[in-house]
């Protein structure tokens, strides 16, 4: 396969694959002509880390998880361990994103959004208080 077949059949643009093969995660064969030539465990690969991407798994995670998913004496201990500290992140940055929304909730009902100057929203960016 080329690199539009098989981007069109991982659904990862080009561009993404490319950078994939620059960091070492995928290592399509070349053509004679130079040409990158994408075998099917290629294409598993690509699928499998456009996946974890989408769970927000970050490169490096995305480098241990596919080491860990080559590797068939792994541990699922250590797949759990991986999976859980980045569900840690999301839940933390979940609680995160909350605050935000309470606060600018918060700043936006209390802004009289009329033709006066004064606005709290302003006033908080300016100070950091409400």
């Amino acid at each position: 396969m080329n690199i539009g077949d098989v981007a069109q059949k991982a659904g990862l643009p080009p561009k993404t694959i490319r950078y994939y093969e620059d960091i070492g995660l995928i290592t399509p064969l070349r053509d004679t002509n130079g040409y990158r030539v994408f075998r099917e465990s290629d294409l598993h690969k690509l699928a499998f880390l456009g996946r974890a991407r989408t769970l927000g798994f970050t490169i490096e995670d995305c480098r241990t998880l596919l080491a860990l998913y080559e590797d068939d004496t792994r541990a699922s201990a250590d797949v759990k361990d991986l999976a859980q500290a980045h569900l840690a992140k999301i839940e933390d940055k979940i609680t995160q994103l909350e605050s935000m929304r309470d606060t600018l909730s918060n700043l936006v009902k209390s802004c009289a959004g009329d033709n006066r100057p004064d606005c709290p929203i302003l006033s908080d960016l300016a100070t950091g208080q409400h």
